[in-house]
């Protein structure tokens, strides 16, 4: 670490500890070579040898050193139900400290002394409250110490009555099928617009391709009167010699329609028809008069 030769110090050989390493004496050849350490470390707990060399001989010593650190970020908490009738422990922890670190809890609040049915134990910290009432109720105090210090911490420690676990979980389940209940019929009624949206949608875009436009009335008078002229040319002129001719003027409409029970009377037929059997032709329909001058 440091060495002192021929009137001269050497201070470099331990980079960790340059700068913190120095003989008491500033003179070292009065025989002191004492050795003082700066700023002193956890890291410098070891085994240090002094070897001095004069002639004839050498001689060395070696000596111990432990470095103590006080306790530092000691942290308190609780362990187990704060409930009344349970067992409660509360905890006291250094996270760092020399060894040997000791523990000791009292109460701050409300009544000094600890509970009668406590139990500490002072090496893990550890504090056993057994058979918890109210009267535990309170904030707790820690203290962590070991022989160059001390480090504290507190908590608070609440004791309640039991919870009813019986009513916790009758609401929950009440809660789980209020809430299924809800969700079913949300899904019902998604459901069933859902088919209604796809009912209508059928309804106005199923166009049939192969169904025919209706006639317009026009058309089919039209066609009606073709049709009878169709029916008149087929007959030979000498075949309509004695008919009476028929006024084409009055066409009947397609949406023309009669009271039901009101049957119209014809008038009979004033020409008698001919033998077309013997003339080999067709028969075929003859249009007749009515008195209102329509044609059946």
């Amino acid at each position: 670490i440091i060495m002192y030769a021929v009137d001269r110090i050497y201070n470099h050989y331990y980079a960790a500890m340059t700068g913190r390493m120095q003989f008491t004496n500033p003179d070292p050849r009065s025989g002191d070579g004492s050795l003082d350490i700066l700023n002193l470390k956890a890291a410098d707990t070891g085994t240090y040898q002094c070897k001095v060399k004069k002639a004839p001989g050498v001689q060395s010593q070696k000596i111990q050193l432990t470095v103590l650190v006080k306790p530092a970020r000691t942290k308190c908490s609780i362990e187990g139900s704060q409930e009344i009738g349970k067992d409660v422990t509360l905890k006291c922890a250094s996270q760092e400290g020399s060894p040997l670190l000791s523990y000791d809890w009292r109460r701050v609040s409300g009544r000094q002394e600890l509970p009668a049915t406590s139990t500490l134990n002072k090496n893990t910290g550890e504090l056993l409250l057994k058979n918890a009432s109210q009267d535990y109720s309170g904030t707790y105090h820690c203290v962590a110490s070991n022989r160059v210090g001390t480090d504290e911490c507190s908590v608070e420690l609440n004791v309640t009555p039991p919870i009813n676990t019986a009513g916790i979980i009758a609401g929950a389940i009440i809660g789980t099928l209020l809430g299924l209940s809800v969700l079913a019929f949300l899904v019902f009624c998604c459901c069933k617009k859902h088919r209604e949206k796809k009912y209508e949608k059928e309804v106005h875009h199923d166009i049939r391709e192969d169904v025919p436009p209706p006639k317009s009335r026009s058309s089919t008078a039209r066609s009606y009167i073709g049709s009878n002229r169709s029916s008149l040319g087929s007959m030979s002129p000498s075949n309509m010699e004695g008919y009476t001719k028929t006024p084409y003027s009055q066409v009947p409409s397609e949406d023309f329609e009669r009271p039901p029970g009101q049957n119209p009377t014809f008038a009979p037929s004033k020409v008698a028809a001919p033998n077309l059997s013997r003339m080999g032709a067709v028969p075929v329909m003859i249009p007749a008069q009515s008195k209102d001058g329509s044609i059946v």
